[in-house]
């Protein structure tokens, strides 16, 4: 069972160790031409674009950050994407506070989609970045990029049950054909939404602490400020419709 879940690429640690961007630091060692193709057209759109061009597709008021970030990030050091990014979500599934055996679990179970460089899993390196989420590069359509020259290999890899966990907008990047499940907070009966990217990230820490590996396990776990009101299905999309405290 794979957990698929969106990045942060405004909200990032700058730490960084290992080795910079080679084929090395990635899964899916197929794709790796299509990571570089991506990263190109990045660094072209940095070096042709102004400061105050960039603050905008970054979304960074301060010129220092926005100058630290117009360089191409190709040689700086990386880390592991699930440690890399420190979103609402990455901060409630707490990574580094995790037993080895969940930490192992989410490094390899957790698919990122990334926009730069496209679905990896939680374990890949990747340098210090910015992408503002829905930021376009003028020489390429991302979304239909990643749809049509990532899905193949990723439909040989989801053989069996997804769990999304991403935001609806990273729905264009990859649509699963395996069985899908997704989830709905509610509070007083209304859908949560922004605070939805916490909750998703506590099913994920949930997932990892209890080594779920089945659709039945999943139903079956008491996840703290959650409690199931129903499950929906729809086609392969099962849907498990929570209240939250």
């Amino acid at each position: 069972m794979k957990i698929l879940l969106a990045p942060s690429e405004t909200k990032v640690s700058n730490f960084g160790e290992n080795k910079p961007f080679c084929k090395e630091n990635f899964s899916f060692e197929e794709l790796f031409d299509k990571r570089e193709h991506i990263l190109r057209i990045y660094e072209e759109y940095l070096k042709k674009s102004s400061i105050e061009e960039l603050s905008n597709w970054f979304g960074l008021k301060s010129l220092v950050e926005v100058e630290k970030y117009s360089k191409s990030p190709r040689f700086e050091k990386s880390t592991k994407a699930i440690q890399r990014y420190t979103g609402v979500a990455y901060e409630a599934l707490g990574y580094d506070t995790l037993d080895e055996y969940a930490k192992s679990y989410i490094e390899n179970n957790v698919v990122i989609f990334s926009n730069l460089f496209g679905a990896i899993l939680a374990k890949d390196e990747i340098p210090d970045y910015k992408y503002k989420q829905g930021a376009k590069l003028p020489s390429l359509n991302i979304e239909q990029y990643m749809k049509t020259e990532f899905s193949p290999i990723l439909d040989e890899y989801f053989d069996d049950v997804v769990v999304d966990l991403r935001a609806g907008y990273y729905e264009k990047f990859y649509t699963p054909k395996c069985q899908v499940v997704t989830y709905k907070f509610l509070k007083g009966g209304k859908v949560v939404s922004h605070w939805a990217k916490y909750y998703r990230g506590i099913v994920a820490k949930a997932m990892a602490q209890n080594n779920i590996k089945t659709l039945q396990e999943l139903y079956n776990t008491q996840i703290q400020g959650l409690k199931i009101k129903e499950i929906t299905e729809s086609k392969n999309i099962k849907t498990i419709v929570c209240d939250v405290d």
